[in-house]
């Protein structure tokens, strides 16, 4: 078996990748630099391309992707390593930048959800499971099986969240109101800042009757929320699953109910809520958008790692020194690194007031996330939903919830991780792309995906060791072990990566997948900060354009595409 979390794979993708793009010559000047080859940055290229700006692209690492990459872990078996399901790219960004004639291609799931349950079937049955997915009547049914009155209440749920995703829908696609615009300055300065306040009435008109609806989803626990639709324990916790991915909190802390609203957001091929795989994994979305990006002139370049910004004796950023000591000159930077390490790594700190650096280091970057990627040869095969001849079923197609029975469960995983120590019982998302898209595993074999928390950044005070890492996966693939008997014996390799390895392959400081929590004091006006919630930076010049800004994690390449829009504004007014 591998184990080494995947230190042979660079070396191939290394190869692959390089082989397969020639690169630009890089230049010593360009009208603008992208710190950072994921999604956002991507994205933020070739929209400033497209509006007439000379535009390259560094990346630190041997691919492009950022966490939206596809990796070779192990010969034949290829990975969406870090991010990996696509959902909240925005639709006019695919429309745009015309990704699927650039090699965008999406399989659709359904249905997408899947809870097995650890318990003795009845009379030789095997144990129940719930399943969910577009199929209104197969959910009522599904349901049923725990709760005739949840059936009969589930619609207006659904009917209920989708009218608050939709109204809010405009604030993704807008940078947040400019309040200093409005509050200060000329009239006529007023007047052209009151034009960011369109996106935030429109919700309000959209919303009417219903705001104190999405004031208390956004500050309540969920459990406040799902206590008063539903009585059945597997709906409850499967539904709070999304209430707490990705986050370092519980179904029973305030604001975890955003995070639900955050995800039932998603819209895929026209499909709200949807989610899908990206054929090839989920580098093939980051390629479509390269491609796009080139083939409106963006240079892009890989192993291109970025020491610093170069700040002018005006105070204005100049371009960017690369850590091999080559400068590249430019009017502005975009840094789609995270806050911290844009402004605690890659900017002088003498640039910077210590008011601010120390706002900066107050940013929450917790994660509960270690990510394990899994090849086997045989697809698991669950006690609750038995199928033969290792031919997959439909809920093998889904996210397929593990240790979710309860949210006792959910509770206790989360206690441990806060108390410094990894989850016993953890929280299991497993996805295997490979039931759909068949370029991911040689024949008869799939790729497994398991998005597990709890598990703190350092344990009980210590950084993790390879025999911590280790273990935990043992204690993950044991409860995989008791839903689909024979799982461990198929596994032929397992990258596992903890919150110091998400944070040190893909530079998600903390390990956090959205660049940062999505808390009430890090969303909208206040991400990542309040003095940031416009892209600009402190320093003239320098902006954000990855997934610490508004709109957040998870909402691919709007942060990009309002950061691009806010440049080409500045740029037009110097």
């Amino acid at each position: 078996m591998w184990t080494d979390r995947g230190r042979r794979a660079a070396a191939v993708v290394g190869t692959v990748t390089r082989s397969r793009s020639s690169q630009a010559a890089l230049k010593s000047q360009y009208d603008a630099l992208v710190i950072g080859g994921g999604h956002n940055g991507l994205v933020a290229a070739a929209y400033l391309q497209k509006g007439g700006v000379k535009t390259a692209v560094l990346e630190r690492r041997h691919v492009l992707g950022g966490a939206a990459v596809s990796e070779e872990l192990f010969p034949g078996f290829h990975f969406s390593r870090c991010s990996y399901l696509l959902s909240l790219l925005r639709p006019h960004i695919t429309a745009e930048l015309e990704l699927k004639k650039h090699g965008l291609k999406v399989y659709m799931r359904d249905p997408h959800a899947f809870t097995p349950m650890l318990e003795d079937g009845v009379n030789g049955a095997p144990p129940r499971s719930l399943t969910l997915g577009a199929d209104l009547a197969m959910n009522l049914r599904e349901i049923g099986k725990f709760s005739q009155k949840d059936a009969k209440a589930f619609p207006e749920f659904v009917a209920y969240l989708d009218k608050l995703a939709s109204a809010i829908h405009p604030l993704l696609d807008a940078p947040p109101v400019d309040i200093p615009g409005v509050t200060t300055g000329s009239l006529r300065k007023r007047l052209a800042a009151a034009k960011t306040l369109k996106p935030i009435v429109k919700c309000g008109l959209r919303l009417g009757r219903n705001i104190p609806d999405l004031y208390e989803i956004i500050t309540a626990p969920i459990m406040k929320i799902l206590n008063r639709w539903f009585e059945s324990e597997p709906l409850r916790a499967t539904l709070a699953t999304d209430a707490v991915i990705g986050a370092m909190t519980s179904p029973s802390n305030p604001g975890s109910g955003y995070v639900l609203l955050h995800h039932v957001m998603g819209e895929l091929e026209k499909e709200m809520g949807a989610w899908g795989y990206v054929e090839g994994g989920m580098g093939g979305v980051s390629n479509a958008i390269a491609n796009s990006a080139r083939s409106y002139g963006v240079d892009i370049f890989t192993e291109k790692d970025v020491g610093q910004v170069l700040v002018g004796s005006d105070g204005a950023a100049k371009g960017v020194v690369l850590k091999d000591g080559t400068e590249i000159h430019s009017k502005v930077v975009l840094s789609n690194a995270t806050p911290y390490v844009t402004f605690k790594n890659l900017t002088p700190q003498e640039a910077l007031s210590p008011e601010f650096i120390k706002a900066v280091d107050q940013i929450d970057y917790t994660s509960p996330v270690t990510k394990i990627n899994v090849a086997v040869d045989k697809l698991p095969n669950f006690l609750a939903c038995p199928t033969p001849d290792n031919k997959p079923g439909p809920h093998h197609q889904c996210s397929i919830h593990l240790n979710c029975e309860s949210v006792e469960l959910l509770e206790i995983a989360y206690k441990e991780a806060v108390n410094g120590r990894p989850s016993t019982r953890p929280m299991l998302e497993m996805t295997i792309p490979s039931v759909l898209d068949p370029t991911l595993a040689p024949p008869g074999c799939h790729v497994v995906s398991l998005f597990t928390q709890y598990t703190p950044y350092h344990i009980e005070g210590r950084e993790w060791t390879d025999q911590d890492r280790e273990a935990y996966a043992d204690t993950a693939f044991d409860w995989v072990e008791k839903y689909a008997p024979g799982f461990k014996a198929s596994v032929v390799g397992r990258d596992i990566l903890a919150p110091p390895d998400l944070e040190r392959i893909f530079g998600l400081t903390g390990g956090n997948i959205f660049h940062g929590s999505m808390s009430l004091d890090q969303l909208y006006l206040a991400r990542p900060l309040p003095s940031l919630s416009d892209y600009r930076s402190p320093i003239k010049g320098l902006y954000l354009c990855g997934s610490g800004c508004h709109p957040g994690g998870g909402v691919m390449g709007s942060p990009g595409w309002n950061a691009a829009l806010t440049v080409i504004a500045d740029l037009k007014r110097r």
